[in-house]
């Protein structure tokens, strides 16, 4: 929209299009009204009437009738019908429907945190699969009715499953497998179980250099290139899986540090090149953490 916005002029715009907002009506809307309390700014007060404009301007320009959102965003939107019915003769209309919200309460949208992608390069598959996985109970069912296209009775079926039998998480795996193969495909929901498999088994030798690099970009580590050797309590205080040599060295003895899947308890043991997976990974875990070295 900073195609049009970005030619406008203060001006002008406050001259032609500011003149059809008042204080009152903007204040009266749920999107304002709300936020009076903890404060709004002077540049939050004015979306209303941008959002406005960009409506007029896809009307006028390339016929655009309708525009639909959220239920917090009605009082934009009619925002910007009014914008149109008062400076134009064109029709215009809006649609909203319920927010779908986390657990936690939020909505889904660009602007929460811990939000999610449909674009694989800011959310993997893996993610993306997982972020389902880890559904809340409260919530799973009604995210199989709003985003699957499971029959009614498949669904009444796993919301069983979550009332009798929720440690075994069959709704969470279906709504995963579901939303990863619809966006992503089949083979990436299959790459994702395997991830996850390999995971909470302790079977990442099984998983390909796809596989691990993508279940564990955001892990710490380290990269190591060059080295012909390096000393394994050395690589636990370089990638920070533990805060000293004197704790490596005793995580080690204690049984606490795996490299890909092996349990090591000589802290003095050297890797070699040949310890790496797919000719690059160290895969290392201290407890329940991981960390990946990537080694070329």
């Amino acid at each position: 929209n900073y195609d049009w916005l970005g030619k406008l002029d203060l001006i002008s715009f406050l001259r032609d299009t500011g003149k059809h907002f008042t204080v009152n009506a903007m204040l009266a809307k749920d999107s304002v009204s709300s936020r009076m309390e903890t404060g709004i700014s002077f540049t939050e007060f004015s979306y209303m009437i941008l959002q406005a404009y960009d409506f007029l301007w896809l009307r006028q320009n390339v016929n655009c009738e309708l525009q639909t959102g959220g239920s917090d965003q009605w009082g934009n939107i009619t925002a910007g019908t009014d914008l149109i019915r008062r400076t134009t003769s064109l029709k215009a209309y809006g649609y909203t429907f319920p927010l779908i919200t986390k657990a936690d309460g939020t909505k889904f949208g660009k602007t929460e945190g811990g939000n999610i992608w449909l674009d694989a390069e800011r959310t993997t598959p893996y993610q993306f699969y997982q972020f389902w996985i880890n559904a809340n109970d409260a919530d799973v069912v009604n995210y199989l009715k709003i985003f699957t296209f499971l029959p009614v009775k498949t669904i009444k079926e796993l919301e069983t499953e979550v009332e009798e039998r929720p440690s075994e998480r069959a709704a969470q795996r279906t709504v995963a497998e579901e939303m990863t193969t619809l966006v992503h495909g089949r083979e990436a929901t299959t790459r994702a179980d395997n991830i996850s498999k390999a995971l909470f088994y302790g079977r990442v030798r099984d998983l390909t250099g796809q596989e691990i690099a993508e279940g564990m970009r955001d892990v710490p580590g380290g990269n190591i290139d060059g080295r012909e050797s390096v000393n394994l309590a050395d690589l636990l205080v370089e990638t920070g899986a533990s805060p000293s040599k004197r704790r490596a060295r005793e995580d080690v003895q204690n049984g606490a540090v795996y490299v890909n899947d092996e349990r090591v308890t000589d802290s003095s043991r050297e890797l070699k090149p040949a310890d790496r997976l797919h000719g690059q990974y160290l895969v290392i875990r201290r407890g329940k953490n991981y960390f990946l070295v990537n080694w070329r």
